[in-house]
C-alpha cells in the first residue's frame, strides 16, 4: 500500500513541479516569523511543520472544537494578531508570510 502513496506523490509532483517547489524551496524569513521558527532561511512546508508542532506541544487546539486553535502570544504574532484561527485556515496564514514565486 505504502508503495503505491508514493507513486502517487512521485505523479503529482512531476505533473506540478512548480507547486511542489513553492513549498519545498527555503526562503528568507520576515522578522515576526523568524522568532517563532528560530531560523533565518526555511520552506514553508517546514514553517506549516514548526506552527503545527507548536499548537501540539502546547496544547493549543479547543478542547470542545478541534477544528479551532486557540492561539498564544506567539501564534497571535505571525496569525494577524487573531485570537482564534480554524484549521482550514492555517495554511494560508502561513503563506501570507512567504513570497509569490514567479510564474
Amino acid at each position: 500500500m505504502v508503495i503505491g502513496q508514493q507513486a502517487r506523490k512521485a505523479a503529482a509532483a512531476a505533473e506540478c513541479p512548480k507547486k511542489v517547489a513553492a513549498l519545498i524551496d527555503l526562503v528568507n524569513l520576515p522578522s515576526n516569523l523568524r522568532g517563532f521558527v528560530g531560523q533565518s532561511q526555511i520552506s514553508r512546508l517546514h514553517c506549516f511543520i514548526r506552527v503545527w508542532a507548536h499548537i501540539k506541544s502546547d496544547n493549543l487546539q479547543d478542547p470542545n472544537n478541534k477544528n479551532v486553535v486557540n492561539c498564544d502570544e506567539k501564534l497571535k504574532a505571525i496569525f494577524l494578531g487573531k485570537e482564534k484561527v480554524e484549521l482550514a485556515e492555517l495554511p494560508g496564514l502561513v503563506k501570507l508570510h512567504f513570497p509569490k514565486g514567479l510564474k
